[in-house]
């Protein structure tokens, strides 16, 4: 069983808020060598601000882009606090080249417990 520290930003504090509440069960990055590394079993830190919580990996899953996924998982467990698939992908295209790493790497989902 690996660990693994998952920055989230200040500003970004409601995805933080939502895993730490149980509202998040699914968390997802840009599939690039460094999230490909983490498997089921392994514990996610994630640290927002002074902040930490974790949680286990329960499985992974990849993804080749945001209407793949959509498809396979419900977008509420990915991000509770939208209200729509495209609200969902301006989430995903506000974090820095995220639209650049979504297209040329995927999509990994993390299913938390």
């Amino acid at each position: 069983m690996a660990r693994h520290n998952l920055k989230i930003r200040q500003v970004d504090r409601a995805f933080f808020d939502s895993i730490r509440s149980g509202q998040k069960t699914i968390e997802t990055r840009a599939a690039t060598d460094k999230y490909r590394k983490i498997r089921a079993g392994d514990v996610l830190v994630f640290i927002c601000g002074d902040q930490r919580l974790e949680k286990l990996v329960e499985s992974v899953g990849y993804y080749r882009n945001i209407d793949e996924i959509v498809k396979a998982i419900d977008f509420k467990s990915i991000a509770p606090f939208v209200n729509s698939v495209d609200e969902m992908e301006e989430v995903y295209f506000s974090f820095p080249s995220y639209k650049e790493k979504i297209g040329k790497f995927g999509l990994v989902a993390f299913r938390l417990k």
